[in-house]
């Protein structure tokens, strides 16, 4: 491996990791191919050697090595024994590990005979299938990887961002690079919706021709080897038709966040001729089209999103939506254009969600859409004598592109409390503090999405009666504590702990 540049902390995944630092769990870092799994697992080996732990401890092997091209499950074990140091606790790091025929039996292994802390990845979800459930039955945890966020992207490019005077007095931020030359958001903004966020682009630098040649080689490694491959290797036979897959690739792009049925695809292809330069004839079962879709979900080249009926608070089995995991590999699909910009952005927002740690589905309330609803569970404990009672608010967040260009909004009527392990002398005092939470306050969980929709809807400020249900509350810990209960008229009572 040609090491170009100095490897660039990713601290949302770091962080993940080094929390579970020398716990039995076995880490293990999933995502599409290329986004800095390999890199993650190298920058925790520096972390574990700048807090002491020696290089005899720690060993790394990949699996994408010649060195380890016919190794089995057998084998694997054996050179991992060989290197174990008596009485020391070793650090072990395997990258692409599935690509081992019973990789299963042999971390396991690791995991029951040696003190050791082990971290794996994989680029397909097919590692954390039932099968490998089986053997590491909540024993292991799974860290999601994605490509980079638009803020990662300006420190890989080597952009600084600083606050600059603008002509009418005010200030107003600019992108610096290492050169000095500066530019406006907007247009460092734009590159990122041009070349997206794989690592490797840092490598070559903002250079289209160079971008592309590089995310020809991620979608053909992606397709071609986590795919096709695989396929064989696990004995069956589900994904045969290259073309197929393909299409499906395309057309999935192609309509990233519209609402898609997956048995009305194969109607679609072949309804539009989409399918005429292949060999197969007739309309691929929607069994097929499935197996094909699952096939690219399992590589972390798509990503689907449920529909969530707010009203009857269900999930719905019906129409869902797909957004591709890089919006650089879509223009490469698809060419770079900027009549579905809306689209686009909304892509970047739905992974820059995940990031944050929300839980998102799309949403339907009788006929009319949601674009997103994210919850996250905030976790608060309050001490009240020496007791202490546990409750978690589930805050929703929920968008509407066409009602709101730039923030996600709250909805009020979708937080629920959950109430458990109550321990209290004041009951109908703690009842009644959960009360005033659900009544009078909405909880922000986020506040602004990275762009707006660059103004295309002009009716987007105009209140409706839905605009009115939603409402948009920033406040920060303290002055929620604050809000909820007026805890300095009794600061004896109740000692609030975020």
């Amino acid at each position: 491996m040609i090491d170009t540049h100095e490897l660039k902390k990713r601290d949302l995944y770091l962080n993940k990791i080094i929390a579970f630092q020398d716990t039995e769990p076995v880490k293990v870092v999933t995502g599409i191919r290329r986004c800095g799994k390999s890199s993650l697992l190298k920058l925790m080996t520096f972390h574990l050697k700048e807090t002491g732990i020696t290089e005899d401890q720690i060993l790394e092997m990949n699996f994408e090595s010649h060195n380890f091209k016919n190794m089995t499950g057998d084998s694997f074990y054996e050179y991992v024994k060989q290197h174990v140091q008596p009485d020391k606790r070793m650090y072990l790091f395997f990258d692409e590990v599935q690509r081992v025929p019973d990789w299963e039996d042999a971390i396991n292994s690791f995991r029951v005979d040696f003190n050791c802390d082990i971290y794996v990845t994989g680029s397909n979800a097919y590692m954390l299938s039932s099968e490998y459930a089986t053997y590491l039955s909540g024993r292991c945890v799974e860290i999601k990887m994605l490509p980079l966020s638009f803020s990662e992207f300006l420190t890989f490019h080597d952009f600084e961002i600083r606050e600059t005077k603008s002509a009418l007095g005010g200030t107003r931020k600019q992108a610096f690079d290492i050169n000095g030359e500066h530019y406006e958001l907007r247009e460092v903004f734009d590159a990122y919706m041009r070349f997206g966020g794989m690592p490797g682009i840092a490598d070559v630098g903002l250079d289209q021709e160079k971008a592309l040649v590089l995310l020809e080689g991620i979608y053909s490694t992606v397709i071609m080897r986590d795919i096709l491959e695989r396929e064989n290797r696990r004995g069956q036979k589900r994904i045969t038709d290259p073309v197929l897959l393909k299409k499906i690739v395309m057309f999935l792009a192609d309509n990233i966040g519209s609402s898609i049925s997956v048995s009305s695809i194969g109607n679609t292809l072949v309804n539009e001729g989409l399918l005429e330069d292949g060999k197969r004839r007739g309309t691929p079962s929607a069994h097929t089209v499935q197996a094909y879709v699952n096939a690219l979900l399992e590589a972390y080249f798509f990503y689907d999103i449920k529909r969530f009926d707010i009203k009857g608070k269900e999930l719905l089995r019906t129409l869902g939506k797909y957004y591709i995991v890089d919006i650089g590999l879509r223009n490469y699909l698809l060419g770079f254009r900027d009549r579905d910009s809306g689209h686009a952005i909304e892509n970047v927002v739905y992974f820059e969600l995940l990031r944050r740690g929300y839980d998102v589905s799309i949403g339907k309330v009788d006929n009319s859409e949601v674009d997103f609803i994210a919850t996250k569970v905030v976790h608060i404990f309050i001490t009240s004598k020496d007791k202490k009672t546990f409750f978690s608010v589930k805050g929703a967040v929920m968008g509407n592109f066409a009602k709101c260009s730039s923030q996600i909004a709250i909805s009020r009527e979708a937080i629920s409390p959950y109430l458990c392990n109550i321990e209290t002398n004041k009951p109908k005092r703690f009842m009644k503090l959960i009360k005033s939470i659900m009544s009078a306050f909405a909880i922000v969980l986020a506040t602004t999405a990275c762009a707006g929709n660059g103004g295309e809807n002009k009716k987007s400020n105009e209140p409706t009666k839905e605009d009115n249900k939603m409402e948009v509350v920033s406040l920060n810990k303290a002055e929620f504590l604050k809000k909820v209960y007026d805890f300095e008229a009794n600061p004896n009572d109740w000692k609030f702990e975020g």
